[in-house]
């Protein structure tokens, strides 16, 4: 059974920053990406950014620059760095593992940005 937790949401002023962290483990074999993915209030889950296996990192045209996406290897942990946070950003953070023979999410945690 494969577990994934995330951690480090919370509330923020704007300009302010967060780190995500975002553990699995469980019998997920090989990792070949993993992720982070948001929901806005009333809207549907978007891709924040991802990571490969091979090191090539995706982001969101609405996050670039701001944050940052970075994994430990040996802790099957990837994390988010988020910086210069704005209202907008006000969403449910969902950590994502594709495994060679699944995919798997977290339960979500919450990140508010107050203007």
């Amino acid at each position: 059974q494969v577990q994934v937790v995330e951690s480090g949401g919370g509330l923020v002023q704007a300009g302010g920053s967060l780190r995500l962290s975002c553990a699995a483990s469980g019998s997920i074999f090989r990792i070949r990406a993993m992720g982070w993915y948001r929901q806005p209030p009333g809207k549907q889950r978007e891709l924040v950014a991802t990571l490969t296996s091979s090191g090539s990192t995706t982001y969101a045209d609405s996050v670039k620059d701001r944050f940052t996406i970075s994994r430990d290897t040996t802790k099957n942990t990837v994390y988010l760095r988020m910086d210069s946070l704005k209202s907008e950003d006000t969403a449910v953070y969902y950590c994502n593992i594709q495994g060679t023979v699944g995919n798997y999410w977290g339960q979500g945690t919450q990140v508010t940005v107050s203007s």
